[in-house]
């Protein structure tokens, strides 16, 4: 069952402060003791670059925690404005025992890597999951492994353990293998990026893809289904073209097509839960995501439009 509560509602075991942020923040059960998203809210007013510079309303950063026996795994750290809240999220899921491991899905993206290194310090973090040899080197964003001697900091070691992924892996949450998840390169990505597949909760974790959802309200609601999505390919298109992805229109995408539709024939996903914006639930609504994506990348090939070039200002 999928619930949806304000962080005030929920009761926390460590990092009590009060919240500096002025927008909400808010957990999402996706599945009860297993499946986690943390949501911490952005306004659009044009200064987002995951979203067009004429999106308005506002969206969440998701990281996702993922549990099982006394071992949870959080995917992506979110913004260094968010720390204090993203760690309050945390420590209100985890038991006194628990043991984290974090994976940055885009071990470049500050979005991914900024709060690892404060997790690291504040809760029992036994391993990072990254493409990159040191971990530590590329999510060091809290100063504390270059504190200068006799500052505050300076008297921790900086270690964090590095698990290394390939292209494509098997990870477990958990002890043993009951918890399998799969972890492979993103079929659509600019930078190094990772989609993972939970098979236990049927839920595809896409980073910035599918990202193209948002709200008017600042409360959400954060998750999506068939009976109230109005999303069309036109919006998706536009969204794509007016982010990261302008480079889509004239290009060939016949390849991105075909390694998307291996993902969605292969699994067999009820949950899309993005990086950013709202969640995808149900599994008649990401099939009808899913195809009008491949509709939109059909119909951005160079068989079917010139390349261009684009102002940084236009509006497609």
């Amino acid at each position: 069952m999928q619930t949806s509560q304000s962080m005030d509602d929920i009761g926390v075991r460590a990092h009590a402060a009060p919240l500096p942020e002025t927008h909400a923040s808010h957990i999402t059960v996706l599945a009860d003791r297993q499946l986690y998203a943390l949501h911490n809210v952005m306004r659009l007013a044009g200064h987002v670059s995951a979203y067009p510079s004429t999106a308005r309303g506002y969206a969440p950063s998701n990281c996702y925690l993922l549990k099982h026996d006394d071992r949870a795994l959080l995917l992506d750290s979110g913004y260094t404005a968010h720390q204090r809240s993203l760690l309050r999220q945390i420590g209100s899921l985890l038991e006194t025992n628990d043991a984290l491991s974090v994976f940055p899905m885009r071990i470049n993206e500050y979005m991914s890597v900024c709060n690892v290194e404060a997790i690291a310090a504040a809760f029992d973090v036994e391993q990072c999951y990254s493409g990159n040899a040191d971990a530590a080197k590329w999510v060091d964003f809290g100063g504390r492994s270059d504190a200068a001697p006799g500052t505050a900091g300076a008297d921790r070691d900086y270690a964090l353990k590095t698990t290394l992924v390939g292209r494509a892996a098997t990870l477990h949450v958990g002890r043993g293998e009951n918890r399998p998840l799969v972890a492979f390169q993103a079929p659509i990505r600019l930078i190094s990026t990772r989609w993972m597949y939970d098979a236990a909760t049927h839920t595809l974790f896409t980073s910035d893809t599918f990202s193209h959802e948002w709200s008017q309200e600042e409360d959400g609601p954060w998750t999506t289904t068939a009976a109230d999505n109005r999303t069309s390919a036109a919006h998706i298109r536009s969204f794509l073209l007016n982010t990261r992805y302008w480079w889509l229109e004239g290009g060939s995408t016949d390849a991105l097509r075909r390694k998307l539709a291996d993902v969605f024939d292969k699994y067999d996903i009820e949950t899309i839960a993005p990086g950013y914006g709202r969640i995808l639930q149900g599994k008649d609504l990401v099939r009808r995501q899913y195809q009008m994506l491949d509709d939109v990348l059909r119909g951005l090939d160079k068989s079917q439009v010139q390349p261009k070039y684009v102002d940084r200002d236009e509006v497609r």
